[in-house]
């Protein structure tokens, strides 16, 4: 199975937020209803981009810890993801965006620290387009941790 990091996300937004197991049984089931068997490997591997570039946010404070749709994605629902809710048992759920939010400035700051420490030019300018992403995306102010990515930026010739 194919599947874009928006598709991810749109999977994982159908639900309002799914656990990884989840997210990996809904990858399984839309591969078999297109014939298809997912390598576990790939989606493992899709999971984790679609983490790093923050098109999902691992929600940890939320009993179980969920994966939700990030500010950097444009959750769009592959084919026949319509009858996942009809397959998978998912119980509510409605992640608090505060909290959402929080979560997000934290891990930004985090990779923040890192890109800079690695004076990672090209991280450092994904981080700040993110920065922006995550303020419309939830109730935060970035602008110290984007001040601190801006000073080490690289600067245009």
């Amino acid at each position: 199975m194919t599947a874009t990091l928006d598709d991810l996300a749109g999977v994982v937004d159908l639900f309002d937020g799914l656990t990884r197991a989840e997210l990996v049984q809904a990858l399984v089931e839309l591969g078999a209803r297109r014939g298809a068997t997912p390598d576990d490997d790939a989606i493992d591997a899709a999971i984790q981009r679609a983490l790093d570039e923050y098109y999902l946010i691992r929600y940890e404070t939320a009993d179980p810890s969920l994966l939700v749709a990030g500010p950097a994605a444009f959750p769009t629902l592959p084919e026949h993801a319509e009858d996942l809710p009809h397959i998978m048992d998912v119980p509510d759920r409605s992640p608090d965006r505060d909290d959402l939010g929080t979560v997000a400035a934290e891990r930004l700051r985090s990779d923040a620290d890192a890109a800079i420490e690695a004076s990672d030019a090209e991280r450092i300018e994904t981080l700040i387009d993110v920065s922006y992403d995550i303020e419309a995306w939830a109730p935060v102010d970035l602008g110290e941790i984007r001040g601190r990515l801006d000073e080490h930026a690289p600067t245009g010739e």
